[in-house]
């Protein structure tokens, strides 16, 4: 029986784990650009890195072609930025037919306000089956400046 006491914070608890998918061995990764000590594999896999960052500043896509439709029910994105406040922007879209269409997940812009505010975390329940195609299109910074997209995490269960 799982089971709360009435009053506790529960911000000190740790939030439960996802079974998360193995994406380096069931997906391909499309990128627009990837600085190389910041590759998509840090990204993909917990504690193995620092993240990805793009090699040049603007506009940025990094696309997940799985091997065979897979059944996704929670993605989890972590974007961080330490040093530029800046308003980014973010759009997930997943295909069934290895990308010849497209269905929005989410788009979403939020601002980045280093130190107060440096870190999103976005945790969203779906429930898409036979998923081909998983793209992500970053924005990071929507007034044009020169930032590097960049994502902390990627995990998909």
């Amino acid at each position: 029986m799982r089971k709360r006491l009435l009053g506790q914070d529960d911000q000190h608890t740790a939030p439960i784990e996802k079974d998360w998918l193995d994406l380096e061995n069931l997906a391909q990764a499309e990128l627009t650009s990837e600085d190389a000590a910041h590759p998509i594999e840090s990204a993909l896999k917990p504690n193995a890195g620092p993240g990805w960052r793009a090699s040049e500043p603007g506009a940025q896509t990094v696309r997940l072609l799985f091997d065979a439709p897979v059944r996704v029910t929670h993605v989890r994105l972590v974007f961080d930025e330490d040093a530029h406040a800046r308003t980014q922007e973010f759009v997930l879209r997943w295909s069934a037919d290895s990308g010849q269409s497209f269905h929005e997940i989410v788009r979403q812009q939020y601002n980045f306000s280093p130190p107060d505010t440096s870190q999103q975390q976005e945790d969203l329940a779906v429930d898409l089956d036979g998923v081909t195609v998983l793209e992500l299109r970053i924005i990071p910074d929507v007034s044009g400046g020169g930032a590097h997209a960049s994502i902390s995490q990627l995990r998909i269960a």
